[in-house]
């Protein structure tokens, strides 16, 4: 309609100028994964603006991998750019995420359950592979996500239900999504490798129910990201 075209303009959020403040801080001084930038103070200083609106931005670049905020209020960067991704579809992603976890325990526990019960020895052997494979990502500096990935998709063959199987693909593409939100987290990759180990534990021992909440107290652990502590509309 043409209404629409007139529909009042939203205003650009404060801590998205700090973005793109940084964003061009960094290309102009040529800044480098590994290289330092001002902390939150010295930044809200400098831009003449609050720390709460300094601090809305390092967590935008932090739930993208970009920077890591260090013990005493440092940050470092973690790649060669600051080039976020849109914040419209940040924003999407938050809103989305939650739903992804609660139908990932949902499938996730039962799966684990049923592996248990189910798993051949071939079922096992692609499980501990998985476990290598993140394990080796890890060692290489990395996040671990094709190994989780490979986890998953043992434990979710190893339950031989097609349809479960079906459903779990059905939501690939947002499982894949909650997986890197998940293992961008400081830590997180040898934790859940350490909760994968116990999954796999209990599906070796025949044992259902040990499984099933395995797989539940890991899903919930990845349930646990900055992502969803971030309030785009939160007034500075």
């Amino acid at each position: 309609m043409v209404e629409d075209a007139l529909r009042p303009m939203n205003r650009q959020r404060l801590y998205e100028q700090v973005l793109e403040r940084l964003r061009a801080y960094v290309e102009e001084g040529g800044l480098k994964a590994g290289d330092r930038l001002p902390t939150e103070r010295e930044l809200a200083q400098r831009l003449g603006i609050s720390r709460a609106s300094v601090k809305q931005a390092i967590v935008v670049l932090e739930v993208q991998g970009l920077v890591e905020v260090r013990q005493g209020g440092g940050m470092c960067l973690l790649r060669d750019s600051l080039d976020t991704e849109p914040v419209e579809r940040l924003v999407e992603r938050r809103r989305r995420l939650p739903d992804v976890l609660d139908a990932r325990e949902a499938l996730e526990t039962k799966l684990a359950e049923l592996a248990a019960e189910r798993r051949t020895d071939d079922d096992l052997i692609a499980l501990q592979q998985a476990l290598h494979w993140m394990e080796d990502e890890i060692e290489s500096d990395r996040h671990g996500v094709e190994g989780d990935r490979r986890f998953h998709a043992a434990v979710t063959a190893a339950a031989h239900s097609p349809l479960l199987a079906e459903f779990m693909r059905s939501i690939a593409d947002q499982i894949a999504e909650s997986r890197e939100e998940s293992l961008r987290q400081p830590g997180r990759p040898r934790r859940s490798l350490d909760q994968h180990q116990r999954i796999l534990d209990a599906i070796a021992e025949r044992r259902p129910k040990a499984a099933a909440a395995a797989m539940r107290r890991h899903v919930r652990t990845v349930a646990q990201v900055r992502l969803l502590n971030w309030n785009p509309d939160e007034a500075p």
